[in-house]
Protein backbone atom coordinates (compact mmCIF):
# COMPACT_ATOMS: atom_id res chain seq x y z
CA UNK A 1 0.00 0.00 0.00
CA UNK A 2 0.88 3.47 -0.57
CA UNK A 3 1.22 6.42 1.70
CA UNK A 4 1.27 9.73 1.30
CA UNK A 5 1.52 11.61 4.28
CA UNK A 6 1.40 15.25 3.67
CA UNK A 7 3.14 17.56 5.80
CA UNK A 8 4.40 14.66 7.78
CA UNK A 9 7.37 16.02 9.77
CA UNK A 10 6.12 16.67 12.67
CA UNK A 11 5.44 14.56 16.06
CA UNK A 12 1.96 12.61 14.50
CA UNK A 13 3.84 12.59 11.16
CA UNK A 14 6.34 10.96 12.70
CA UNK A 15 4.74 8.59 14.89
CA UNK A 16 2.93 6.95 11.32
CA UNK A 17 5.97 7.06 9.28
CA UNK A 18 7.79 4.63 11.49
CA UNK A 19 4.85 2.09 12.06
CA UNK A 20 3.58 2.44 8.14
CA UNK A 21 6.98 2.01 7.13
CA UNK A 22 7.84 -1.03 9.59
CA UNK A 23 4.52 -2.55 8.33
CA UNK A 24 6.09 -2.91 5.13
CA UNK A 25 4.17 0.11 3.23
CA UNK A 26 5.57 2.90 0.83
CA UNK A 27 5.16 5.92 2.72
CA UNK A 28 6.03 8.93 0.96
CA UNK A 29 6.45 12.12 2.94
CA UNK A 30 5.10 15.80 2.09
CA UNK A 31 7.51 18.37 3.23
CA UNK A 32 8.46 22.07 2.60
CA UNK A 33 12.03 20.96 3.33
CA UNK A 34 12.80 17.72 2.03
CA UNK A 35 16.43 16.32 3.20
CA UNK A 36 16.01 12.37 2.88
CA UNK A 37 14.96 9.64 0.51
CA UNK A 38 11.05 9.57 0.16
CA UNK A 39 10.83 12.80 1.17
CA UNK A 40 9.40 15.28 -1.42
CA UNK A 41 8.99 19.23 -1.92
CA UNK A 42 6.17 20.57 -1.57
CA UNK A 43 4.48 24.53 -0.52
CA UNK A 44 1.26 23.37 0.67
CA UNK A 45 -0.38 25.79 -0.94
CA UNK A 46 -0.25 25.39 -4.86
CA UNK A 47 -0.26 22.33 -6.95
CA UNK A 48 3.17 21.04 -8.76
CA UNK A 49 4.90 18.33 -9.29
CA UNK A 50 4.37 16.77 -5.83
CA UNK A 51 0.60 16.36 -7.42
CA UNK A 52 2.24 13.00 -8.77
CA UNK A 53 3.36 11.21 -5.72
CA UNK A 54 -0.92 11.28 -4.94
CA UNK A 55 -1.45 9.70 -8.17
CA UNK A 56 -2.01 6.26 -7.78
CA UNK A 57 -1.76 6.29 -4.34
CA UNK A 58 -3.93 4.48 -1.58
CA UNK A 59 -3.94 6.62 1.15
CA UNK A 60 -3.61 9.88 2.04
CA UNK A 61 -3.30 11.66 4.92
CA UNK A 62 -2.93 15.32 5.31
CA UNK A 63 -1.57 16.63 8.95
CA UNK A 64 -0.19 19.89 7.26
CA UNK A 65 -0.56 23.00 9.72
CA UNK A 66 1.45 25.03 11.67
CA UNK A 67 2.23 23.75 15.27
CA UNK A 68 -0.56 25.19 17.96
CA UNK A 69 2.16 25.39 20.50
CA UNK A 70 3.07 29.23 19.69
CA UNK A 71 1.67 32.53 21.05
CA UNK A 72 -1.61 33.38 19.85
CA UNK A 73 -1.14 36.42 18.53
CA UNK A 74 -3.64 37.76 15.87
CA UNK A 75 -0.60 37.00 12.84
CA UNK A 76 0.02 33.47 14.34
CA UNK A 77 -3.64 32.49 14.27
CA UNK A 78 -4.13 33.98 10.93
CA UNK A 79 -1.35 31.55 10.24
CA UNK A 80 -2.37 28.69 11.90
CA UNK A 81 -5.99 29.01 9.80
CA UNK A 82 -3.88 29.95 6.32
CA UNK A 83 -1.88 27.02 6.30
CA UNK A 84 -4.77 24.38 7.65
CA UNK A 85 -7.05 25.55 5.18
CA UNK A 86 -4.75 26.17 2.49
CA UNK A 87 -3.18 22.72 2.61
CA UNK A 88 -6.38 20.85 2.55
CA UNK A 89 -7.77 22.77 -0.62
CA UNK A 90 -4.93 21.84 -2.30
CA UNK A 91 -4.55 18.61 -1.49
CA UNK A 92 -8.58 18.24 -2.38
CA UNK A 93 -7.48 19.55 -6.15
CA UNK A 94 -4.52 17.16 -6.05
CA UNK A 95 -6.99 14.53 -5.50
CA UNK A 96 -9.58 15.55 -7.91
CA UNK A 97 -7.18 16.02 -10.64
CA UNK A 98 -5.74 12.57 -10.22
CA UNK A 99 -6.21 9.97 -12.85
CA UNK A 100 -6.38 7.02 -10.50
CA UNK A 101 -7.17 9.15 -6.64
CA UNK A 102 -6.29 6.99 -3.37
CA UNK A 103 -9.33 5.40 -1.84
CA UNK A 104 -8.93 7.26 1.06
CA UNK A 105 -8.79 10.60 2.23
CA UNK A 106 -7.43 10.60 6.10
CA UNK A 107 -7.61 15.09 6.73
CA UNK A 108 -6.06 15.98 10.46
CA UNK A 109 -8.95 17.69 12.63
CA UNK A 110 -8.71 18.49 16.64
CA UNK A 111 -10.27 18.06 19.43
CA UNK A 112 -10.30 21.47 20.31
CA UNK A 113 -13.11 22.00 18.13
CA UNK A 114 -15.52 20.80 20.76
CA UNK A 115 -16.81 23.10 23.51
CA UNK A 116 -15.01 23.76 26.71
CA UNK A 117 -16.80 21.84 29.37
CA UNK A 118 -16.82 19.69 32.26
CA UNK A 119 -20.57 18.39 32.73
CA UNK A 120 -20.24 15.87 29.97
CA UNK A 121 -18.18 14.08 27.35
CA UNK A 122 -18.17 15.01 23.49
CA UNK A 123 -18.36 12.12 21.17
CA UNK A 124 -19.36 12.78 17.71
CA UNK A 125 -23.03 12.24 17.43
CA UNK A 126 -23.70 14.65 21.18
CA UNK A 127 -20.86 16.51 21.04
CA UNK A 128 -21.32 20.48 21.12
CA UNK A 129 -18.98 22.53 18.69
CA UNK A 130 -17.37 25.21 20.40
CA UNK A 131 -17.48 28.88 19.73
CA UNK A 132 -20.32 30.15 21.54
CA UNK A 133 -19.15 29.55 24.93
CA UNK A 134 -19.20 32.52 27.74
CA UNK A 135 -16.39 33.07 30.45
CA UNK A 136 -13.96 32.05 28.33
CA UNK A 137 -11.44 33.76 26.30
CA UNK A 138 -12.62 35.01 22.81
CA UNK A 139 -10.03 34.45 21.13
CA UNK A 140 -11.04 30.27 21.94
CA UNK A 141 -13.50 31.41 19.32
CA UNK A 142 -11.15 31.39 16.79
CA UNK A 143 -9.47 27.99 17.72
CA UNK A 144 -13.03 26.42 17.01
CA UNK A 145 -13.51 28.45 13.46
CA UNK A 146 -9.77 27.04 12.69
CA UNK A 147 -10.88 23.27 13.10
CA UNK A 148 -14.35 24.03 11.42
CA UNK A 149 -13.09 25.72 8.11
CA UNK A 150 -10.11 22.72 8.35
CA UNK A 151 -12.66 19.90 7.96
CA UNK A 152 -15.10 22.12 5.90
CA UNK A 153 -12.14 22.11 3.16
CA UNK A 154 -12.46 18.65 3.37
CA UNK A 155 -16.04 18.29 2.81
CA UNK A 156 -16.15 20.94 -0.24
CA UNK A 157 -13.65 19.19 -2.00
CA UNK A 158 -14.70 17.35 -5.31
CA UNK A 159 -13.54 14.22 -4.47
CA UNK A 160 -16.22 11.63 -5.26
CA UNK A 161 -14.16 8.44 -5.88
CA UNK A 162 -12.16 9.13 -2.66
CA UNK A 163 -13.81 8.17 1.17
CA UNK A 164 -13.02 11.25 3.49
CA UNK A 165 -12.26 10.98 7.27
CA UNK A 166 -11.67 13.86 9.44
CA UNK A 167 -9.63 12.66 12.15
CA UNK A 168 -10.39 14.78 15.38
CA UNK A 169 -7.58 13.73 17.25
CA UNK A 170 -6.99 15.02 20.94
CA UNK A 171 -3.28 15.18 22.18
CA UNK A 172 -1.11 12.18 21.04
CA UNK A 173 1.21 10.80 23.52
CA UNK A 174 4.35 9.08 22.01
CA UNK A 175 7.79 8.86 24.10
CA UNK A 176 9.65 11.22 21.21
CA UNK A 177 11.46 13.59 21.78
CA UNK A 178 9.58 17.44 21.68
CA UNK A 179 6.33 15.91 21.94
CA UNK A 180 3.31 17.05 24.24
CA UNK A 181 4.28 13.50 26.73
CA UNK A 182 7.95 14.75 26.51
CA UNK A 183 7.42 18.37 27.57
CA UNK A 184 4.45 16.73 30.45
CA UNK A 185 7.06 14.84 31.73
CA UNK A 186 9.71 17.55 31.26
CA UNK A 187 7.79 19.56 33.88
CA UNK A 188 6.75 16.99 36.09
CA UNK A 189 10.51 15.76 36.49
CA UNK A 190 10.96 19.55 37.43
CA UNK A 191 8.46 19.26 40.30
CA UNK A 192 6.04 21.48 38.29
CA UNK A 193 3.69 18.46 37.67
CA UNK A 194 0.73 19.64 39.76
CA UNK A 195 -2.73 21.09 38.84
CA UNK A 196 -2.98 24.05 36.45
CA UNK A 197 -6.20 26.36 37.65
CA UNK A 198 -7.10 24.14 40.16
CA UNK A 199 -6.68 21.31 37.36
CA UNK A 200 -10.67 20.55 37.11
CA UNK A 201 -10.61 20.93 33.05
CA UNK A 202 -10.28 17.71 31.23
CA UNK A 203 -7.20 16.35 29.03
CA UNK A 204 -8.26 14.46 26.09
CA UNK A 205 -5.05 12.27 25.05
CA UNK A 206 -4.69 9.19 23.25
CA UNK A 207 -1.55 6.79 23.42
CA UNK A 208 0.63 6.31 20.07
CA UNK A 209 0.00 2.95 19.17
CA UNK A 210 -4.02 3.19 19.64
CA UNK A 211 -3.53 6.40 17.30
CA UNK A 212 -1.43 4.19 14.85
CA UNK A 213 -3.75 1.28 15.27
CA UNK A 214 -7.43 3.61 14.86
CA UNK A 215 -5.59 4.81 11.33
CA UNK A 216 -4.87 1.46 10.35
CA UNK A 217 -8.49 0.48 11.36
CA UNK A 218 -10.04 3.36 9.20
CA UNK A 219 -8.37 2.22 6.21
CA UNK A 220 -9.72 -1.08 6.85
CA UNK A 221 -13.31 -0.13 7.13
CA UNK A 222 -14.33 1.68 3.66
CA UNK A 223 -17.85 2.35 5.35
CA UNK A 224 -17.07 4.84 7.86
CA UNK A 225 -17.07 8.14 6.65
CA UNK A 226 -16.97 11.84 8.29
CA UNK A 227 -15.77 13.05 11.71
CA UNK A 228 -14.27 10.48 14.30
CA UNK A 229 -12.95 11.35 17.17
CA UNK A 230 -8.99 10.04 17.99
CA UNK A 231 -8.80 10.19 22.10
CA UNK A 232 -8.97 6.89 24.70
CA UNK A 233 -12.28 6.43 25.86
CA UNK A 234 -10.94 7.83 29.52
CA UNK A 235 -10.67 11.47 29.25
CA UNK A 236 -9.38 12.98 33.09
CA UNK A 237 -9.11 15.99 35.07
CA UNK A 238 -5.87 17.82 34.64
CA UNK A 239 -5.54 17.27 38.15
CA UNK A 240 -5.81 13.45 38.26
CA UNK A 241 -4.11 12.93 34.84
CA UNK A 242 -0.90 14.85 36.31
CA UNK A 243 -1.07 12.40 39.75
CA UNK A 244 -0.86 9.54 37.45
CA UNK A 245 2.25 11.36 35.18
CA UNK A 246 3.60 11.95 38.65
CA UNK A 247 3.25 8.30 40.22
CA UNK A 248 4.58 7.00 36.72
CA UNK A 249 7.79 8.91 36.78
CA UNK A 250 8.05 7.96 40.35
CA UNK A 251 8.03 12.14 41.19
CA UNK A 252 6.13 12.79 44.97
CA UNK A 253 5.76 16.27 44.53
CA UNK A 254 3.94 18.36 41.77
CA UNK A 255 3.79 22.12 42.50
CA UNK A 256 0.16 23.59 41.47
CA UNK A 257 0.05 26.68 39.68
CA UNK A 258 -2.39 29.40 39.49
CA UNK A 259 -3.78 30.94 36.29
CA UNK A 260 -1.36 33.36 36.35
CA UNK A 261 1.03 31.77 36.87
CA UNK A 262 0.24 29.24 33.99
CA UNK A 263 0.05 32.69 31.69
CA UNK A 264 3.73 33.26 32.70
CA UNK A 265 5.22 30.04 31.57
CA UNK A 266 3.55 30.42 28.68
CA UNK A 267 4.38 33.37 27.73
CA UNK A 268 8.27 32.19 28.51
CA UNK A 269 7.92 28.85 26.28
CA UNK A 270 6.04 31.05 23.70
CA UNK A 271 3.03 29.01 24.00
CA UNK A 272 -0.33 29.34 25.34
CA UNK A 273 -2.50 28.63 27.85
CA UNK A 274 -5.23 27.35 26.22
CA UNK A 275 -3.89 24.61 25.27
CA UNK A 276 -4.27 24.02 29.38
CA UNK A 277 -7.01 25.38 30.18
CA UNK A 278 -9.41 24.63 28.14
CA UNK A 279 -11.75 21.31 28.79
CA UNK A 280 -11.31 18.73 26.39
CA UNK A 281 -13.71 16.51 27.48
CA UNK A 282 -13.64 14.08 24.55
CA UNK A 283 -14.64 10.08 24.01
CA UNK A 284 -14.37 7.89 20.61
CA UNK A 285 -18.07 7.67 20.14
CA UNK A 286 -17.66 6.35 16.60
CA UNK A 287 -14.35 3.83 17.11
CA UNK A 288 -15.83 2.20 19.90
CA UNK A 289 -19.19 1.65 18.49
CA UNK A 290 -17.61 0.31 15.35
CA UNK A 291 -15.73 -1.90 17.38
CA UNK A 292 -12.02 -0.63 17.55
CA UNK A 293 -10.82 -1.76 20.84
CA UNK A 294 -8.08 0.34 22.58
CA UNK A 295 -5.05 -1.51 23.61
CA UNK A 296 -3.68 1.89 26.10
CA UNK A 297 -7.42 2.96 27.35
CA UNK A 298 -6.63 4.08 31.22
CA UNK A 299 -4.03 6.97 31.35
CA UNK A 300 -2.14 5.25 34.32
CA UNK A 301 -1.16 2.39 32.36
CA UNK A 302 -0.20 4.26 29.03
CA UNK A 303 2.05 6.34 31.04
CA UNK A 304 3.65 3.73 32.23
CA UNK A 305 4.29 2.46 28.99
CA UNK A 306 5.75 5.36 27.52
CA UNK A 307 7.75 5.68 29.94
CA UNK A 308 9.10 2.17 29.43
CA UNK A 309 9.68 2.81 25.62
CA UNK A 310 11.06 6.39 26.34
CA UNK A 311 14.05 4.48 28.36
CA UNK A 312 14.32 1.52 26.40
CA UNK A 313 14.34 4.09 23.39
CA UNK A 314 17.72 6.05 25.17
CA UNK A 315 19.22 2.75 26.15
CA UNK A 316 19.61 1.84 22.38
CA UNK A 317 21.15 4.95 21.45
Amino acid sequence: MKVVLAGGTGQVGAVLERAMTAAGHEVVVLTRHPRRERQVGWDGRTLGSWTAEIDGSDVVVNLAGRSVSCRYTEANLRDMMDSRVRSAEVVGAAIAASAKPPALWLQMSTATIYAHRHDAPHDEATGVIGGTETGVPDYWEYSVRIAKNWERAQQDADTPHTRKVALRAAMVMSPDRGGVFDVLLRMTRLGLGGPVAGGAQYLSWIHDEDFVRAVEFLIARDDITGPVNLSAPGPLPHRAFMRALRAAAGVRVGLPATKWMAEIGAFVIRTDTELLLKSRRVIPGRLLEEGFVFEHAAWPDAATDLLRRRARDRAER
